[in-house]
């Protein structure tokens, strides 16, 4: 077994039973900003599973997202009281809503991809994991070069999460008019 796969297995019975150390470690993030750069990854086997190098212009960055619905501002004037909601569920997955708020952030770079570091009672915790477009690394690196040259991709659902909430993960039947998007066949 390789050293990925002990790490991997480490951080999976850390989150099972709730450690010490995984409750020190959030505790500890909760009192930072909401988006903060991180010098390496936290979970290294999954970041690189998702295609993390330890290289010049790769940008680590970890993303707090709040649970539950997004509250709207009390809406002025009069309304019929099914329009006078305050509180809306995000149609995206909040894996995607931290990969936007971390391009956000950085943003002379393109996101390639984030994982699940932890969560509590009223926080997620994602690590998001950039490329820098100006960087000479990562525009000679060949892996990389067709990333950076979509702009936007977190903005635009082209990453995993964002994909997946798209509806693009299945294929078949059922999933007919999530091609080319939900959008463009209501239009059709």
């Amino acid at each position: 077994m390789g050293i990925s796969k002990y790490i991997k297995a480490t951080f999976q019975q850390e989150y099972k039973e709730r450690s010490d150390i995984l409750r020190n470690r959030i505790a500890k993030w909760r009192k930072e900003n909401s988006v903060v750069r991180v010098d390496k990854p936290t979970n290294v086997a999954r970041a690189r599973e998702l295609g993390y190098k330890d290289k010049e212009g790769v940008i680590v960055a970890r993303v707090r997202v709040r649970k539950g619905m997004r509250k709207r501002q009390k809406p002025m004037g009069g309304r019929k009281p099914s329009k006078n909601a305050r509180f809306f569920a995000y149609r995206k997955s909040y894996q995607s809503v931290a990969e936007e708020r971390a391009n956000r952030k950085f943003s002379n770079a393109e996101v390639l991809n984030s994982y699940y570091v932890g969560e509590d009672g009223n926080y997620v915790f994602y690590e998001v994991i950039l490329l820098d477009r100006s960087s000479a690394s990562i525009i000679n690196d060949k892996e990389y070069q067709k990333i950076i040259k979509q702009k936007g991709r977190a903005f635009r659902g082209l990453t995993s999460a964002g994909r997946k909430h798209r509806g693009l993960l299945h294929k078949g039947f059922g999933t007919n008019k999530n091609r080319p998007s939900v959008r463009s066949n209501l239009r059709g």
